[in-house]
């Protein structure tokens, strides 16, 4: 984890996009932690707001599809076999595939929020034949929304984000996912209610 702000420093926006698409796909980087940094690079005047942004979202998006295109071309039968490499026991397959059943589409949008399982909710929908207009729709906007709330964090933390230990590090990451994750949920309760009372 230590070694991200280095690798950001020397690959620049390429390193954002290279670390945020294999890590959605489920290789073991924490891309909290990456995004958090490309804010805080930001900060200090080494990176430009917008092609941080631009590259971030990209690099999210090509993951998540890759994700997604895998779930559709082999579906459960792909993590079932070769899931411990992408440290996916089965049992965490079983509660996810649960929970994308339970939520449906909007477990795409939220699955960002809970660490290890984004790439998984991806896999599920293309497994389950959600069509790609639909996924694109969910995907793509929870990931816009998931990138630059962390970017900015990271942002907003500035010169305090390389004093944070990993495990007040990993708080602060849990804790903003949940403090977004309502925020979200308050806006989208709000936005159903209100077209409810329309109707």
């Amino acid at each position: 984890m230590e070694s991200i702000p280095h690798f950001l420093s020397h690959y620049g926006y390429l390193g954002i996009f290279l670390l945020l698409m294999v890590g959605i796909v489920g290789l073991p980087i924490p891309d909290e932690v990456v995004l958090m940094f490309a804010g805080y690079l930001i900060f200090k005047g080494y990176f430009h707001p917008l092609p941080t942004a631009a590259t971030a979202i990209l690099g999210t998006y090509c993951g998540i599809t890759v994700s997604y295109s895998l779930g559709r071309a082999a579906g459960s039968l792909l993590l079932n076999r070769y899931g411990h490499l992408l440290r996916v026991p089965p049992e965490r397959l079983d509660r996810v595939q649960a929970w994308f059943h339970r939520m449906g589409k909007w477990a795409i949008f939220f699955g960002y929020y809970v660490m290890g399982v984004r790439h998984l909710t991806a896999v599920t929908a293309g497994a389950s034949r959600v069509r790609f207009r639909v996924f694109a729709l969910f995907a793509y906007s929870g990931g816009l929304f998931w990138a630059l709330s962390y970017i900015l964090l990271g942002y907003f933390l500035g010169e305090e984000l390389p004093k944070l230990s990993p495990e007040l590090r990993q708080m602060v990451l849990i804790g903003s996912g949940l403090m977004i994750l309502a925020v979200a949920a308050f806006f989208l309760c709000r936005h159903f209610f209100r077209r409810k009372l329309a109707s």
